[in-house]
C-alpha cells in the first residue's frame, strides 16, 4: 500500500477499540451516583470525544457545585477497570493495522494509563503502543487542535500531510483546526443513527466511512489538498 500521507494519526474510543458504550455506561452510574442525571445516550451524545477533566468541568458548571474530591480519580479506576471479556477491537483493524506501512499514533481525549491498558487488551500494543498521545499532555484537549499538532511535531510530520481518523464530531473539529486531513470512521456499535455519517461531514470531515477495511483504499486514493478520491476500486 502507498499513501500520499506521512502520519496516521488514530483516535482510540470508537475507533480502535469499541469502547463507547461501556465507558459512557460507568460514566454514566459515576454521574448518577452524585446527584447529575444523565442516561449512557446522552453521555454519548453529549461528551464523545471530550476528554474527562473537560467533562467534569462542565458537569460542575451545571450543577453550580464541585464534583465530589477524588470522583476523577475513581471515574479513571472504573474506565480501566474493563477484562478482554468486555473489550473488543473495532472490527477490521488488528488486520488493516498490521498492514500498513505509514507511521502511526494514537491521539486520545483519554489518559495514557487507559490508551495503553486498551491497547494491550485488545493486543493492539505491539502495533500502535509505542507512539501514544493523551490530552493530558496539552494545554487544550479536542475540539482545540493542540493534541493532533503535538503528535505531528513529536512525529516529525506536517500537518497538511498528515490524517486523522475520527468518529466525534469535536475529534472532526480538531483534526480540521489542525490542518489535517480528517477521516470520520461511522464503524463502532455506539453509532445508532444514520445521521451520524453527515454529521462528522458537517462538522469538517474529508470523507466518512464504516468498514475499518476500507481504510487502505482511502490512504491510497485520496488526493491531498483536493478532498477528493481517485477513481479506484469501490471499497
Amino acid at each position: 500500500m502507498t499513501s500520499e500521507f506521512d502520519l496516521l494519526l488514530f483516535d482510540l474510543d470508537g475507533v480502535l477499540v469499541d469502547s463507547e458504550p461501556i465507558s459512557a455506561r460507568r460514566v454514566a452510574d459515576s454521574l448518577r451516583e452524585v446527584g447529575y442525571a444523565i442516561t449512557e445516550t446522552e453521555v454519548l451524545e453529549r461528551f464523545m470525544g471530550v476528554s474527562n477533566p473537560a467533562m467534569c468541568e462542565i458537569v460542575e458548571n451545571e450543577m453550580g457545585r464541585p464534583l465530589p474530591e477524588g470522583f476523577l480519580d475513581t471515574l479513571r479506576r472504573r474506565l480501566l477497570d474493563v477484562s478482554e471479556a468486555e473489550l473488543h477491537p473495532i472490527d477490521g483493524v488488528p488486520e488493516v493495522v498490521s498492514g500498513l506501512t505509514i507511521p502511526c499514533c494514537v491521539a486520545s481525549s483519554s489518559h495514557p494509563d487507559r490508551v495503553r491498558r486498551y491497547l494491550e487488551i485488545t493486543h493492539l500494543a505491539d502495533r500502535l503502543g509505542q507512539y501514544i498521545f493523551s490530552a493530558t499532555m496539552v494545554a487544550r484537549g479536542k475540539p482545540a487542535p493542540d493534541l493532533f499538532l503535538y503528535a505531528a511535531g513529536t512525529m516529525g510530520a506536517r500537518p497538511d500531510r498528515s490524517v486523522v481518523v475520527e468518529d466525534s464530531t469535536v475529534g472532526v473539529r480538531a483534526g480540521k483546526a489542525a490542518g489535517m486531513t480528517v477521516f470520520g470512521f461511522t464503524g463502532g456499535s455506539h453509532v445508532a443513527s444514520a445521521d451520524h455519517g453527515p454529521k462528522l461531514l458537517a462538522a469538517g470531515a474529508d470523507v466518512t466511512f464504516d468498514a475499518m477495511a476500507a481504510l487502505p483504499h482511502f490512504l491510497s486514493h485520496f488526493v491531498i489538498g483536493a478532498s477528493s478520491l481517485r477513481p479506484g476500486p469501490s471499497s
